[in-house]
């Protein structure tokens, strides 16, 4: 459940049981398996109910003899664990975040510290995340992160790197780098932000194609990263940096460490370093306090800012958070049509960027087959969260995993279609 952090972890555990010769799928659904192990997102109240209703199922699936066991562990494990217990004491074992080698013990499994590297990607093998480092340092208000994930901790570059050539060796073309926070990587290590230093690394491992970069802070981003993604071909023009909101207020009640000018500065900086990057960034609507104002000074510095990609959540009230001492004043309703207005306005500029395309020629990795079409992307574009590009199969052929020049012939707000050339 969850997120690209857990997909990463869930992929170590699957290696491990492998490892140990015990038979591991990756399915959505129950099936003929004896033992469900569910890894669980406790991050906002919607994905904290897909867990519990998840795990709920599965335990129902027990009660009836389709199963032996249910296990769960992640995120909404860690943070709720003790209560968890005892409203669901036909779960069979709880473990958090950190707690992988115990995990295995129970299942009578070792923990095998030398599969550096070695996972079962649930993901299809042409693309793969790559996690630089777990927790987070940051003191953003409204964010439970840090206590279901601890403090930051750096992977070293070196492991990173042998990660890297493992997926190249069994076909991965694409690394997506995540963490809560990219741009603090190696500061507890290295003892300075080596973001630039791993991406040089990373880019000189035969294989890869494209490395594309998740999750970036704004305040202190390592510009001198920016200059390595310009240099260096085969790191995507693109940026995931989450900017959650710009009234001032809000910034500083956020607890984010910057300013509207400095924020402004930091995206005029990126575009600047990096002609022709994609900004991909998502929002807050309905943090307390926030005004009628507040939002439409966010609507209008959306509209001037013109992002590539951009989401938006509405505020969710977590407990243990410094936004939790607030009082949550925005009602759902008006969080939801905040939230709207902000995506109605990003849909017009979508459609207005994705229009100027048509014409263009673009290098397209196809990740699968969909409604008659190849589905891919391009170095612009993350899967699962942005535009798609859809080639017609009955009068194209590309191999799903592989790269393809489109000309693009038409454009809507996030589809682009094309032809291969």
């Amino acid at each position: 459940m969850g997120c690209s952090k857990n997909i990463v972890d869930s992929e170590v555990l699957m290696g491990q049981l492998r490892a140990n010769n015990i038979a591991v799928e990756h399915k959505d659904e129950i099936d003929d398996a004896n033992i469900i192990i569910i890894n669980t997102c406790g991050f906002i109240d919607n994905a904290k109910q897909q867990s519990i209703d998840t795990i709920l199922r599965c335990v129902e699936a027990k009660e009836k003899g389709f199963v032996e066991k249910v296990i769960v562990t992640g995120c909404l494990s860690e943070r709720y664990k003790d209560d968890l217990k005892l409203e669901m004491p036909e779960v069979d074992a709880w473990f958090g975040t950190r707690d992988l080698p115990a995990l295995l013990k129970t299942l009578k499994a070792d923990y095998k510290r030398e599969l550096i590297g070695e996972r079962l990607l649930t993901t299809p093998v042409h693309y793969a995340y790559l996690k630089i480092s777990e927790g987070c340092d940051r003191p953003c208000s409204f964010c439970a992160i840090p206590i279901m994930r601890g403090k930051h901790v750096s992977v070293p570059m070196e492991k990173l790197v042998e990660q890297a050539k493992y997926l190249a060796k069994n076909g991965t073309k694409e690394i997506i780098l995540i963490a809560q926070d990219l741009t603090y990587y190696g500061l507890d290590i290295y003892k300075k932000r080596n973001l630039a230093e791993l991406l040089e690394k990373l880019s000189d491992v035969e294989g890869i194609e494209w490395i594309r970069l998740h999750y970036a802070y704004p305040s202190g981003f390592p510009v001198e990263a920016l200059d390595v993604m310009r240099e260096r071909k085969n790191i995507c023009n693109y940026l995931d940096i989450p900017l959650q909101h710009i009234s001032d207020k809000m910034l500083s009640s956020m607890r984010r460490g910057i300013t509207k000018e400095k924020t402004i500065e930091v995206v005029e900086k990126i575009r600047e370093r990096v002609p022709g990057i994609a900004i991909r960034t998502t929002l807050i609507c309905g943090y307390p306090g926030e005004t009628q104002k507040d939002h439409e000074e966010m609507l209008e510095w959306v509209k001037e800012s013109k992002f590539e990609r951009l989401g938006v959540f509405t505020y969710s009230h977590e407990e243990n958070t410094h936004a939790h001492l607030l009082k949550d004043d925005v009602s759902p309703a008006i969080k939801k049509k905040r939230a709207q207005a902000v995506m109605k306005l990003q849909q017009k500029i979508s459609i207005e960027l994705n229009k100027k395309i048509i014409g263009k020629t673009l290098k397209v990795l196809f990740d699968r087959v969909e409604g008659g079409n190849f589905v891919g992307r391009t170095e612009f574009d993350s899967p699962d969260v942005d535009n798609l590009v859809l080639v017609d199969a009955k009068k194209n052929y590309v191999r799903i995993g592989d790269f393809a020049e489109v000309k693009i012939t038409k454009a809507t707000e996030y589809d682009l279609i094309g032809v291969c050339v």
